[in-house]
């Protein structure tokens, strides 16, 4: 029988393995950001963003309201799947970041289901279009969303998505926002397709994205949320892939102050909400060795999803944030998640 601790030494091992392969982490210079938050204001940028936040938390609803002029191309199709543009409802200073994208692997029979799947962080070109095909076979059509400054939609001086989590206290909160806005016009087309029922599965940062989208969109009827933490700031500030974002931090924000500025972009601040809305399946799925998004932390997730009444499924496996994505993790990781979408959709 294989020692416990050294189980977590060895999975702690390739953690760190994974998370510095090819290591192109650049440590950026802290920033406000106000202009990010329209507002303009240079004496108390401290003050403003505390009231920001407690504004945006207590009027959530807005803060991540479409504004319903979304105009949705068709614009390539390939063998497998079509190539959905729009333009972005958060409109930044980065042109090729403003235009939202998305490909649809649909499944050709009917239209009473389908799932919008968002990635990871800095996640590749081509990265969980295996996963759409699967949803595929199970019956169920699937809407692959690039996130903000990925891919296509990264300007020409990054070599990874460091806009959407950055030093800079007014563009990380833009760019999930925008992550949620995109995310919830990606829902409206599927919609507009026809689509009966429509879930939602997101990982890493793409779990958080889509917990904020589910809250806010009853229209979402099942979600999966893959890898899972209640604040965004306390992720940013312990976890192992984002070192670099810290020390652009730490010198200028501690982390409690950092809390309250990203507390709407923290899942922790909606789970009354959450508990307010309709009844919906969900489940959250965490890792017991991660290091990118520490296990205390979603251990406190789940205490606060349990105090506060909400209906859900946990399941946790016994390995690392990126070694979920190994054999033979990252099987019964698909299978929990199609299954369970599958379940509550069809």
């Amino acid at each position: 029988m294989v020692n416990g601790s050294m189980f977590e030494r060895r999975i702690h091992k390739k953690e760190k393995y994974y998370a510095m392969l090819n290591d192109n982490r650049v440590v950026r210079p802290f920033g406000w950001g106000l202009e990010f938050i329209g507002e303009d204001g240079v004496d108390e940028p401290e003050a403003i963003f505390r009231d920001y936040a407690d504004k945006m938390v207590r009027s959530s609803h807005e803060f991540f309201a479409l504004p319903g002029t979304e105009r949705f191309e068709v614009a390539e199709q390939e063998s497998t799947n079509t190539s959905i543009t729009w333009e972005s409802s958060v409109q930044t200073p980065s042109i090729e970041n403003n235009t939202a994208r998305a490909r649809f692997f649909e499944h050709k029979k009917d239209k009473k289901a389908a799932v919008l799947v968002l990635p990871h962080w800095n996640a590749k070109a081509g990265t969980y279009f295996d996963l759409c095909q699967w949803f595929n076979r199970v019956g169920v059509s699937a809407l692959r969303l690039t996130l903000p400054y990925h891919e296509e939609r990264m300007p020409p001086e990054l070599e990874r998505a460091d806009y959407l989590v950055a030093p800079n206290i007014g563009r990380t909160l833009q760019s999930v926002r925008q992550s949620v806005l995109d995310t919830r016009a990606a829902i409206k087309w599927l919609k507009q397709e026809g689509y009966e029922r429509v879930g939602i599965v997101g990982t890493s940062i793409g779990s958080c994205v889509a917990f904020f989208a589910f809250v806010h969109d009853e229209t979402i009827d099942s979600a999966v949320f893959n890898h899972v933490s209640g604040y965004f700031a306390d992720v940013v500030w312990e976890g192992l892939s984002t070192y670099h974002v810290k020390e652009g931090l730490e010198n200028d924000v501690g982390l409690e102050e950092l809390r309250k500025y990203w507390m709407p972009i923290s899942p922790m601040a909606y789970m009354d909400k959450l508990k307010a809305s309709k009844p919906r399946p969900q489940r959250y799925i965490y890792t017991k060795y991660d290091l990118t998004f520490p296990y205390h932390l979603s251990m406190q997730m789940m205490r606060k999803l349990e105090s506060t009444g909400v209906e859900h499924v946990q399941t946790e496996f016994p390995c690392g944030h990126y070694t979920l994505g190994e054999k033979p993790w990252v099987y019964l990781d698909g299978y929990k998640i199609i299954s369970f979408l599958r379940k509550h959709l069809r």
